[in-house]
């Protein structure tokens, strides 16, 4: 299998699409489709080469680079790649949630997700906007959202009104009743019918500068 046939491989089995790989390493949206199917480039460049190799968890070198040159050892059993998405939840009055499309990944531990309880969970991570959850998670934070479908608890959640995200504190109140609670008290609580919400899954992680 050739470094063309090892991309759209990986691709594939990541669930990336070559246009959002493309623009992840900030080409124009059919360079990796040309690539692949008219051999222009005919070879990645070494930046490009590494930053793919990082991301869909390959060997630079079955990417066509120098094996004394491999950025990440192959696939491991010992790590897990957790998707970084293009949307937003804010934690103010209300983000748009962009198309779910992966433009980067985090790396984690399987031994530590499991001492997490996430082992098999469906995870991806998204970025807070806003500072009605502050000082818990302010603006720029990241977290990691488990999108198991499980049985309902209070907790931090990434739910979706209508076509708006929210990162809140949600509690349910009974009688289908949910209510939206920020950590900054500058912002009331909001009140909503459980037909009206949407759980995208519940936050398990936060990662932020000090």
């Amino acid at each position: 299998m050739d470094a063309r046939e090892r991309l759209a491989r990986a691709a594939r089995i990541k669930g990336s699409s070559l246009a959002a790989l493309s623009r992840m390493i900030g080409r124009n949206g059919t360079y990796l489709q040309q690539y692949i199917t008219k051999g222009s480039p005919r070879k990645l460049e070494e930046d490009d080469r590494r930053r793919l190799a990082q991301f869909l968890g390959l060997d630079e070198s079955e990417l066509g680079g120098p094996q004394e040159k491999s950025y990440v050892k192959p696939q491991s059993r010992d790590w897990i790649d957790v998707p970084r998405l293009e949307i937003d939840a804010s934690a103010g009055p209300g983000a748009l949630g962009a198309q779910e499309r992966a433009f980067d990944a985090f790396r984690f531990s399987r031994r530590w997700l499991i001492e997490q309880g996430l082992d098999g969970a469906q995870l991806s991570a998204i970025r807070v906007v806003g500072d009605s959850m502050e000082p818990l998670l302010r603006e720029g934070d990241e977290v990691l959202v488990d999108r198991r479908d499980q049985p309902f608890r209070d907790g931090i959640y990434v739910v979706r009104i209508d076509d708006t995200l929210f990162v809140k504190r949600v509690a349910n109140q009974g009688a289908g009743r949910f209510s939206l609670l920020s950590q900054n008290l500058a912002y009331p609580p909001i009140h909503v019918d459980a037909e009206e919400l949407e759980v995208v899954g519940r936050v398990v992680w936060k990662s932020g500068r000090v």
